[in-house]
């Protein structure tokens, strides 16, 4: 069995962020229950979703608070073309949080998912650059 990281998103329309990693970031999906969970993969990584409220992710807090999408927390993407994949997803109507910066070891750029949640897009530098 292949190991997996598993990363877990609260996100406000499940149905939505499905839409989003499948349709926009090439993820496939491995089980969605009801309106309020899915489990998605791309490679290594596994992506479960919850809605608030929904399952024991989704649970109140004892206090009553609910988990809520957004915040600084993100996945990273490694692509190729940074700049091409930019354009598909600003055709598409993805939010973005930032333009295109260059760090020391490549350039990258944060993509919101329909629930705020953040994604980096990261496109390493070339080697011997």
């Amino acid at each position: 069995m292949t190991e997996k990281a598993k990363v877990r998103y609260i996100v406000s329309d499940v149905a939505a962020a499905v839409e989003f990693y499948r349709g926009l970031l090439g993820f496939e999906v491995d089980m969605q229950f009801g309106p309020g969970f899915a489990m998605l993969s791309r490679g290594p990584l596994q992506l479960l979703m919850n809605a608030p409220g929904a399952g024991g992710a989704g649970a109140a807090m004892p206090d009553g608070a609910l988990p809520q999408p957004g915040g600084w927390n993100r996945i990273q993407i490694d692509v190729e073309d940074l700049d091409s994949r930019v354009g598909e997803l600003r055709q598409a109507g993805a939010t973005f949080r930032n333009q295109i910066v260059q760090g020391n070891g490549g350039r990258q750029i944060l993509v919101e998912d329909p629930s705020g949640n953040l994604v980096e897009l990261f496109e390493p530098r070339a080697q011997g650059v």
